[in-house]
């Protein structure tokens, strides 16, 4: 797509191809690029570790003046992370790594004047190195404190990850601390992840720009609900991975003694083989991933978030709520949102705490009825794409 010639030009770079916008980042990474897209004229520079589809990328030139899609091979990559973490910077660096886009980075700057270059994460920051992107006012959205990250999957792993695990958290705190004052914005997700990368810089160095949730895509369905809890989430991923197992082996049993027709439905891409065993678990049914969760997600009576592990705002929480579903989630999934449990969803801490709370909802429409209403009503108010992501998009246009 090509803009206004007056309109300034913005390189975007982003660690995974943002479309479509079916999980996590990749969210994200999609509706700023469209608002981005909408006041500017975007070059965009990403990595894909998978094939990608044509309509993706005639989606992507639909939104850009240029599209460089640069393939990493899993092999490599990890050779270019081991490399990484030997030569003192972090694994997160190295997996990111790729001549071939810095090739073509420099080349872009080569023929043209960027207003602003954006990296989706710290692990990008190398790119915002190069010589001929180095006078160019840098933008990161960090999203998550990453370093933080590491350390409570530290805390949640036995040796010898837990060891690596921490270094990683080290080193990419240090290239965390290193934006503060050299960059025009490091953008979080959160006040709560704004606090923690405020208190190893400086306070005020972390711009806050939330999730949204798509209004439309994500709507009441109004279709009949069953005697079900639905789990959604990439299921390589260890705060997934280690949700739904801990859910279908310590909750799940009680919840099922109690109500033995009902199902806990594990909905997502790649699952693990540790959540590919709980299939055989009774009640417990491995959806895996589809083309759409919304009829999944619609037919069942409660959503379940039991993420022991999870930083940031959780998109699966605002999908569900804009559903109008009733929610019942863990409190760290809960901590960058303002809502207030008891009122938009129930929050569930201990065992205990989940099996009364799925069995209540199980057995109440009403009050199923009630916290989907208020669920509903709380993300139209405060998680609208564009006015959660302003604060980002008026730091990447600021006039210098």
């Amino acid at each position: 797509m090509v803009g206004s010639p007056s309109l300034p030009r913005v390189l975007y770079l982003t660690h995974r191809v943002p479309y479509p916008p079916d999980k996590g980042d990749r969210i994200r990474t999609y509706h700023l690029l469209r608002q981005m897209a909408a006041r500017g004229r975007v070059w965009l520079g990403c990595l894909a570790d998978e094939a990608v589809p044509p309509e993706t990328l005639a989606a992507l030139n639909g939104l850009c003046e240029r599209v460089a899609v640069v393939p990493v091979g899993a092999r490599t990559r990890w050779l270019r992370a081991g490399l990484s973490l030997a030569t003192g910077a972090s694994l997160s660096e190295g997996l990111f790594r790729s001549h071939q886009l810095a090739r073509t980075l420099s080349a872009w700057a080569a023929e043209t004047v960027f207003a602003a270059a954006v990296a989706s994460s710290s692990a990008l920051v190398p790119y915002l190195r190069l010589p001929a992107l180095r006078h160019v006012p840098a933008v990161v959205d960090l999203i998550d404190v990453d370093s933080e990250k590491w350390l409570d999957f530290a805390a949640a792993s036995r040796p010898p990850k837990r060891w690596l695990y921490r270094l990683e958290s080290a080193r990419v705190r240090k290239v965390e601390k290193a934006l503060a004052g050299r960059v025009r914005a490091a953008s979080v997700v959160s006040r709560a992840e704004a606090q923690v990368y405020d208190s190893f810089t400086h306070a005020g160095a972390a711009t806050v720009a939330t999730n949204g949730v798509d209004l439309d895509y994500f709507a009441p369905a109004g279709c009949e609900q069953q005697q079900a809890c639905a789990f959604v989430g990439a299921l390589d991923y260890l705060p997934n991975e280690d949700a739904a197992v801990w859910f279908a082996r310590d909750v799940w049993p009680e919840v099922h003694a109690r109500f033995p027709h009902a199902e806990f439905r594990i909905i997502g891409r790649k699952p693990s083989p540790a959540v590919r065993a709980l299939a055989h678990l009774p009640g417990v049914k491995l959806v895996g991933q589809v083309p759409d969760v919304r009829p999944f997600v619609a037919s069942s009576s409660v959503v379940v978030v039991p993420l022991r592990l999870a930083r940031g705002v959780q998109n699966k929480v605002l999908e569900a709520m804009a559903m109008a579903k009733a929610v019942v989630a863990a409190p760290p999934a809960l901590a960058a949102l303002g809502t207030e449990p008891g009122v938009h969803l129930l929050s569930a801490a201990s065992r205990e705490d989940w099996v009364r709370g799925v069995s209540e909802l199980f057995t109440d429409a009403a009050r199923r009825q009630e916290l989907g209403a208020a669920a509903r009503k709380y993300v139209e108010q405060h998680h609208h794409w564009e006015r959660c992501l302003l604060p980002l998009a008026d730091a990447i246009f600021a006039q210098p």
